[in-house]
């Protein structure tokens, strides 16, 4: 639900938005372009071909310092914290007693301190979940004081280099403190397209600074939060609140990979998160539901809420995210169908309009992801 205007927020590069006429909507608290000028389609394109820049400065960052930080945080997720070398990233997830998502995050160790990132939406709750839970000698720093830019495309790493030599010696999911045009930023090589690309932590008071040198490079445009989407989209990825939320587990939105061996039930810490034991059953017995890709015939995009049935019309599932994904050519989307049906290639139908619109269970992501590995 979007926040009362009153309540708007407004992150660093706000006037820089509306200068490029960015088209504005309240989005998890916070006045966001859902698109400029040029248009989704064509935002969506040129990132997907050069590389485009996103301001995701309403996300939450957050360091935790100290020497028992990695446990502390071990303790909220299902993945290998503590092990987690220094420059490495990962993926992670807070879950709650009964294994449903509260969040999903990434973690880098960035030598002395762990630097977070969570999402917008949740990032109140996430904090207040961390501290409740923190030891005496960890410590958590809320970053107010810094914009988070996504720069995203197959031509993102030729643009970094130009500014930032060193960004080169970084691949898909590590970060490190480094300089950018004069501007001390921490960086990630990672992202929410599926393209190679960087997350760019930077101080609020040049963070506009640092936005106009990007933009001015040949291969960089602006690109909104309705490109974004359809970008995930096709990469695959969850969006918290529809995808994945506290009422779905790890193994039911198809989120194992994400779960560390060394946390689960034959691992050498398993469990001491919440939801341990649910999860674990889960492994063991399977799951009645799963997040899958959808492949809609035809030309109609099936949206979320939609409802998904078998050949004789029962209820088998729900549509959490879909639309038009622009570099597959037609619609997709992705829901939860019973387990039984959850192969790839089964053929369900979707209720538009009170008629049935064949769709076929598909693999995901849509589109090959390209994430640079070194």
């Amino acid at each position: 639900m979007a926040a009362p205007e009153t309540d708007i927020q407004h992150t660093p590069l706000h006037a820089l938005h509306v200068e490029l006429g960015g088209r504005m909507v309240p989005f998890a608290g916070y006045d966001m372009p859902v698109q400029y000028p040029s248009g989704i389609l064509k935002e969506h394109n040129h990132t997907r071909e050069a590389a485009g820049l996103f301001d995701v400065s309403h996300m939450g960052q957050v360091r935790l310092r100290g020497s028992g930080a990695a446990e502390a945080l071990e303790r909220l997720v299902p993945v290998d914290v503590v092990e987690l070398e220094p420059g490495k990233q990962r993926y992670a997830l807070f879950t709650n007693p009964a294994g449903g998502i509260l969040d999903d995050l990434m973690i880098t160790n960035a030598g002395d301190h762990l630097f977070v990132v969570v999402n917008a939406a949740c990032k109140d709750q996430d904090i207040a979940h961390v501290r409740a839970h923190l030891g005496g000698d960890v410590a958590l720093e809320v970053l107010d004081d810094r914009a988070l830019l996504a720069l995203q495309g197959p031509q993102a790493g030729v643009v970094m280099a130009r500014l930032a030599p060193a960004t080169t010696q970084l691949f898909f999911m590590t970060g490190a403190a480094i300089e950018i045009d004069g501007v001390g930023c921490f960086v990630t090589r990672s992202g929410y397209t599926g393209e190679d690309g960087f997350e760019i932590s930077v101080p609020a008071a040049r963070a506009e600074s640092l936005a106009r040198r990007l933009l001015a490079e040949p291969e960089v445009a602006p690109i909104g939060l309705g490109a974004r989407d359809s970008l995930r989209l096709e990469a695959g990825l969850c969006l918290y609140g529809h995808d994945i939320d506290a009422t779905t587990t790890p193994l039911e939105a198809s989120l194992a990979w994400a779960l560390s061996k060394s946390r689960r039930a034959a691992g050498a810490r398993p469990g001491g998160y919440p939801g341990a034991e649910v999860i674990f059953e889960q492994f063991a017995t399977g799951v009645a539901r799963r997040r899958v890709g959808l492949k809609p015939t035809g030309r109609a995009p099936v949206r979320e809420g939609t409802a998904l049935v078998d050949a004789t019309g029962r209820a088998i599932g729900q549509v959490t995210s879909g639309g038009f994904g622009p570099s597959v050519g037609g619609p997709i989307a992705m829901g939860y169908v019973e387990t039984a049906l959850a192969k790839a290639g089964t053929e369900i139908q979707a209720m538009l309009r009170g008629k049935p619109q064949p769709v076929t269970v598909t693999k995901m992501p849509f589109v090959a992801q390209r994430y640079y590995r070194g």
